[in-house]
This record gives structure tokens, C-alpha cells and sequence, in this order.
């Protein structure tokens, strides 16, 4: 199946993500909270454009019924993250309306949006399906090893969800069958992969509020 050997191709990427200190910061739960704070209004604020991207990719499914309502139940778990993120921004205090993205965040969200507009279905999903993978994988390792007074624990219950697993599958599965393996998708994918790696640094980088 595709999307298997797309995750097997890009284990390099994958690797740096989980080794990154923001992850092993999370894990460790010594993540100093001012980063995780800023890695917070960051992720929010592409999530909005990660959900224009689903929007974008339902257009394209007319005729495709089946395929249309797996993207609009993706949408909804997007505005659910979205949520999540809201109630965290209230404990910690952070005007989402004031955010004002990183270079890093704005070259994924450009990323997503151009490739959403201007390329066709399959790299489209190529493109979003590292996230819902890479976010599963994450939650699901790091639930294994975290305990119930972990500091982190909201943001590691959410991403080790069933309903998560659930969705990233769904997605897989369009990914299977509207992409055809070819250098296209697989920088479609491989590009992705290295903007999470982007956005896991930017936080440390950028003191400044957000």
C-alpha cells in the first residue's frame, strides 16, 4: 500500500521528529512551558490552514460521494484539535487572534494551501497525510511511557486517541486510492515530513511571545 511505503521511505524524517527535543521535552514532561506555549499558537494557527486544505480537497471529489464525506469528517476533527487548542490557549493565556506565524509556519501553511489549489487530489493528500500519521505515531509512543500526573498529559491523551488512529487510517485509505506513486507524491509527503521537523524547532528559536 502506498501510504506504508511512503512511511517506510521517510523514516529518516520521521526519526528527527520523534529525537527532537521538543518531542523528548514532551515525553520527559521538562518541556519549559513558554515553548510549549508558543508551539501552541503556531499550531493553531495552521490548523486553520490545514482545514482550508481539507475544504479544498472536498471540492475536488464531485462524483466521488463516498471519498466527499470521509474529508468532511476530517474536518470536523480538525475543528475539534482546534478546540482543543482554544482551551489551552485560555489556560495559558494566549490571544490566537494576536498570533503572528513564524517563517517556518508560514512555509508549511503556503505549502499546504498552494498544493491544495494548483495540484491535483492525489498530492493534495499526499501532502496532509503526515501530519494525522506523525501525530498518532507520537501520541500512541508516548502514551506508552507517560504516566497520569504527566504534565503534558492533554496533549498526549488527544494525539494517542482511537478517534485520531481512526481518521489518520481514513485518510491513508484516500491517500491509497487517489495517488499514484511517483516523484510528485513522494515530495508531496517528504516535504511535509520536513516542515514538522521546521515547526518542532521553531519555538526554541523565536522567544519572542505569542
Amino acid at each position: 500500500m502506498l501510504h506504508v511505503e511512503l512511511w517506510r521511505a521517510n523514516q529518516d524524517l520521521v526519526r528527527a521528529c520523534r529525537d527532537h527535543p521538543f518531542v523528548r521535552g514532551l515525553e520527559a514532561g521538562t518541556l519549559p512551558q513558554d515553548v510549549f506555549k508558543r508551539y501552541v499558537a503556531q499550531d493553531a494557527f495552521y490548523l486553520e490552514a490545514f482545514f482550508r486544505a481539507y475544504a479544498l480537497a472536498a471540492a475536488r471529489c464531485e462524483g466521488r460521494h463516498a471519498m466527499a464525506v470521509i474529508f468532511h469528517r476530517l474536518m470536523g476533527g480538525v475543528l475539534e484539535e482546534l478546540e482543543l487548542h482554544r482551551t489551552a490557549a485560555r489556560r495559558l493565556q494566549i490571544e490566537l487572534a494576536d498570533v503572528v506565524p513564524y517563517p517556518s509556519t508560514v512555509a508549511y501553511t503556503e505549502f499546504l494551501l498552494a498544493t491544495a489549489w494548483h495540484r491535483g487530489l492525489g498530492e493534495t493528500v499526499a501532502a496532509m497525510t503526515p501530519c494525522m500519521r506523525l501525530y498518532a505515531y507520537l501520541g500512541q509512543d508516548l502514551a506508552a511511557s507517560s504516566s497520569d500526573h504527566h504534565p503534558y498529559r492533554d496533549w498526549i491523551d488527544a494525539y494517542s486517541s482511537d478517534a485520531l488512529e481512526d481518521l489518520t487510517a481514513e485518510l491513508e485509505t484516500v491517500l491509497d486510492l487517489c495517488a499514484e506513486d511517483g516523484p510528485e507524491v513522494r515530495e508531496a509527503y517528504r516535504s511535509a515530513l520536513q516542515c514538522e521537523v521546521d515547526c518542532f524547532s521553531a519555538p526554541f528559536e523565536d522567544a519572542n511571545p505569542p
